[in-house]
């Protein structure tokens, strides 16, 4: 049977995230009365995460034993009953013993050594083995590439975000998405914002006119450095770049990719469609390893004129701050839980009952499977995936980019074939703009 390619075309993308957001909502909707049931009196802290129901025993492979990938296993085990994980699978065996040691001894699992996998071909010795569904949390490089085995082997897949860190990658996981929708598949991607009670409430009453329409947005997210590792004796070039690959755009897609989809994710979600145009500047700094940038600035434009002005930084010593704010025409609004009116007047507050996003995440993907009724959050992850590249790469090349100018890329990162050996490219800090001209000369 012929497949069909999904629409690429920026009305498509539109009608897709408006799409997304009337899902969310009726989801909203839908677990509104047994949170209400349980719900904390205002101004308490008890957790109202709503678990998955009791089923039969669902059995998760981890594919990507890092740090991520067994916080994600775990949260996976807290999202409701019968829940094991069996297998593991990572490049590294270190890696997956240690993972196998927390597990085991932490969890409760049983995880035998004989359904423990190494190497770059580990993922798909993971699928051969008897799993129900796969929890998914490599560097993101190589998400499109697992994804498509995962679905092929017709598996439930949790996936950590972004889906990509370039855009053949990111088609690539909307053509597996729109594929793993027509065999009943769940996948659920690792947006966890949209999950939080009190974000979500607040996208509810921005979404019912609370503060007039949407003019302007921030996404702000400045912070210190994060983890890096140098190299070891016996480390070839690939494994230095992998065990290292939050420095490394081919591996992560760098920061704003990384990191920042959180919050344009976020801001996806409010406004319901994604910018026309990034505008955009950043650069490597004091990143001690990797090639990636410490900062962007990205004005990001709409086809209404609405701006979002979007700034991510990963340096120590510098002002932190951390926004995710719409302005709208009758006030403003925080997803943190807060409604202001024109003159900055708080005029509501978010007191109601609060739950773990990380486990509510998983405790939806089980519901739906044990409940037969799969969602698929795959495509909204790749539309702020992209949102995010377009930011990157104006900042890259200087240029303002176009929602069409991203798509029409071909721009793939990383090499095409894995093993621990030397790296086939060089890795630099790209370097936007052109020298300046020659100096003045000065006459006297």
């Amino acid at each position: 049977m012929k497949r069909v390619k999904p629409d690429m075309s920026r009305r498509a993308f539109i009608g897709s995230v408006a799409a997304a957001g009337a899902a969310a909502a009726s989801a909203c909707a839908s677990t509104s009365t047994p949170r209400a049931q349980t719900a904390p009196a205002p101004g308490t802290t008890k957790d109202a995460t709503v678990k998955a129901p009791d089923g039969p025993v669902l059995k998760a492979g981890l594919i990507g034993c890092g740090g991520r990938g067994r916080g994600a296993a775990q949260n996976f085990l807290d999202a409701g009953p019968n829940l094991q994980i069996v297998a593991l699978a990572d490049v590294f065996p270190d890696r997956v013993a240690e993972g196998r040691r927390l597990l085991n001894e932490q969890r409760g699992q049983q995880i035998d050594e004989s359904k423990c996998f190494t190497g770059f071909d580990a993922y798909q010795k993971l699928l051969d083995s008897g799993v129900d569904l796969v929890i998914h949390a490599t560097p993101p490089h190589f998400r499109p590439m697992h994804m498509k085995a995962v679905i092929d082997a017709r598996k439930h897949l949790f996936m950590e975000k972004p889906v990509a860190v370039d855009v053949p990658g990111a088609k690539a996981v909307m053509e597996t998405a729109e594929r793993a929708a027509s065999l009943g598949l769940s996948i659920v991607t690792g947006t966890q914002l949209r999950r939080d009670l009190t974000r979500i409430e607040v996208y509810k009453r921005v979404r019912d006119g609370a503060i007039g329409d949407i003019r302007a947005l921030r996404a702000i997210r400045n912070q210190g450095a994060l983890w890096y590792r140098t190299p070891q004796p016996g480390w070839s070039d690939m494994e230095y770049m992998i065990r290292d690959w939050v420095n490394w755009a081919w591996l992560s897609g760098d920061i704003i990719v990384e990191q920042h989809i959180h919050h344009l994710d976020a801001m996806l979600w409010v406004l319901g469609k994604t910018p026309v145009k990034a505008t955009g500047m950043g650069a490597h700094a004091r990143r001690p390893t990797g090639d990636q940038y410490d900062f962007f600035s990205i004005d990001y434009e709409y086809d209404n004129g609405v701006h979002m002005h979007s700034t991510i930084r990963q340096l120590n010593g510098c002002a932190n701050d951390r926004q995710e704010v719409i302005v709208g025409t009758k006030g403003s609004a925080n997803l943190d839980g807060l409604i202001y009116d024109q003159n900055g007047k708080r005029t509501w507050k978010y007191e109601g009952p609060t739950n773990d996003p990380l486990v509510q995440e998983h405790a939806d993907w089980v519901t739906s499977i044990r409940g037969g009724k799969p969602v698929n959050t795959a495509k909204e992850t790749a539309l702020a995936t992209l949102t995010a590249i377009m930011g990157r790469d104006s900042a890259y090349t200087g240029k303002a980019i176009t929602w069409d100018d991203l798509l029409a890329s071909t721009n793939r990162l990383g090499p095409t074939e894995y093993a621990l050996g030397p790296v086939p490219f060089k890795a630099e800090a790209p370097v936007p703009g052109v020298n300046p001209g020659p100096p003045l000369t000065t006459t006297t």
